[in-house]
């Protein structure tokens, strides 16, 4: 049997690379895996239930789902994976990117609003009732969430979006 050594540099490289591997395979991983704290963190502020923070945000999803897959429309959009909301599958979560004067969370629900609202109203007990009898309404919450129909009706956008807290004053 003939045993080659493999000298300090080569093997260096190799661990590196092993390494980089397991990193990737691991953040894949974690992706697929919905945070246990996607319910108080983000469902929590989709139902307007505090302040609305892009950065937070921003910062709490790129450590949950790695880095936003599009930048568009004024927000960073992230899939989500496997994740759900209120017992509803969710595929994207978006976060305002600072442009507009508002701050703001969504989240595409892979169910029709009345459905959605359903779901909210029985997990979480908060009420989205329609504001007009057109028939694609926009359901809206006393906190101010919003759910509104995307997709052709076969899929849900909810949102929070308050305005930005004015600077301090110097």
């Amino acid at each position: 049997m003939v045993v080659q050594t493999v000298s300090l540099p080569a093997r260096t490289a190799l661990v590196s690379l092993l390494l980089s591997c397991a990193a990737g395979a691991a953040s894949a991983q974690a992706q697929d895996k919905q945070p246990s704290t996607l319910g108080p963190v983000i469902g929590s502020a989709l139902l307007c239930r505090g302040q609305v923070d892009n950065r937070y945000f921003y910062s709490w999803l790129s450590a949950h789902f790695g880095a936003p897959y599009k930048h568009e429309g004024g927000a960073y959009w992230f899939r989500t994976g496997e994740a759900s909301l209120w017992g509803t599958p969710v595929s994207e979560v978006m976060v305002g990117d600072d442009t507009n004067e508002l701050a703001f969370v969504a989240a595409v629900a892979e169910v029709p609003p009345d459905q959605l609202e359903q779901a909210v109203r029985a997990a979480a007990g908060v009420r989205h009732l329609a504001t007009d009898t057109s028939p694609y309404p926009l359901r809206v919450s006393h906190a101010g969430s919003t759910i509104a129909y995307y997709s052709a009706g076969a899929k849900s956008k909810i949102y929070c979006a308050k305005f930005k807290p004015l600077p301090a004053r110097p």
